[in-house]
């Protein structure tokens, strides 16, 4: 797969996707938008690929939204003409696993600032591990636009006083590390000689599990947000009565009486679902 703003690499079934774009803080592109669609497409189609890292290339930022020289020159009005194309059909929607219904586990190593845009790739990750350094916040007001479509999506993962304050106060104030953590919009905070060893190690551990019933737990989760807790429920149940058919129920319960390792079905979806 060739690859201009991301790299994308598979090793001992996680796959890892950086932004790469250090010299523009990581910045989203209609390029970017693009390849991340053809991305999600190969992680959910890859029976090899269990979990995901995704991560920003260089220490400064893990992507500071959309880059404002790609607005400049037209590229993304070109790339994205709202007047025309659905939401789901524009490349700004196909950023993270979430937006493609990408059901594979996702750790998300906040390597820098997260701006704007860039906290989509907060929003809809399913772990997070923060550097040090790691602040987050967000200009849209600042130069007249709507804090919109990630604030809607940060207030399924914190309070929504800490998601007003972030929106409204564009970036005059920048939530740090600490204080994402202490908020829980971060599972943990490293040093950031630490932060791609920690996320390895947590996808690693997610990776020896049953990948069927890792993408089926991870969805019936996310999709509980959609809805209230009855039909939340009713959804589960319906997954786990599905996935009742999977080879991995019956290898996982004997390799625990035999004492060994299971050895899991692989696992791939072309589905939209």
């Amino acid at each position: 797969m060739e690859l201009e703003t991301l790299r994308y690499s598979v090793d001992a079934r996680v796959a890892t996707i950086t932004l790469d774009r250090p010299d523009r803080h990581n910045a989203i592109t209609a390029k970017m938008g693009e390849e991340l669609g053809r991305a999600w497409a190969e992680v959910k189609r890859d029976p090899e690929v269990v979990c995901v890292i995704l991560t920003g290339a260089g220490d400064k930022a893990l992507c500071t939204g959309m880059d404002v020289a790609d607005v400049a020159s037209g590229e993304a009005q070109r790339s994205s003409d709202a007047s025309q194309m659905k939401r789901e059909e524009q490349p700004w929607f196909k950023l993270t696993a979430i937006q493609n219904r990408c059901w594979k586990p996702v750790v998300t190593a906040v390597n820098g600032m997260v701006v704007g845009g860039g906290l989509h790739f907060v929003a809809d990750a399913d772990l997070i591990v923060a550097a040090q350094h790691a602040t987050f916040f967000d200009t849209h007001v600042k130069v007249g636009l709507i804090a919109g479509i990630e604030p809607v999506g940060l207030v399924r993962r914190i309070g929504l006083e800490a998601v007003l304050r972030m929106s409204l106060l564009g970036g005059s104030e920048r939530m740090s590390a600490q204080e994402a953590h202490r908020l829980g919009l971060v599972g943990e905070v490293v040093p950031a000689d630490r932060l791609m060893d920690r996320a390895r190690e947590l996808a690693s551990k997610i990776a020896e599990h049953s990948p069927t019933a890792l993408a089926r737990t991870k969805q019936v989760i996310w999709e509980s947000l959609e809805g209230g807790l009855d039909a939340g429920i009713d959804n589960a149940w319906r997954r786990i009565v599905e996935h009742n058919s999977c080879p991995d129920l019956e290898e996982g319960a004997r390799a625990f009486v035999e004492k060994r390792k299971p050895a899991w079905a692989p696992y791939s979806d072309t589905s939209e679902d």
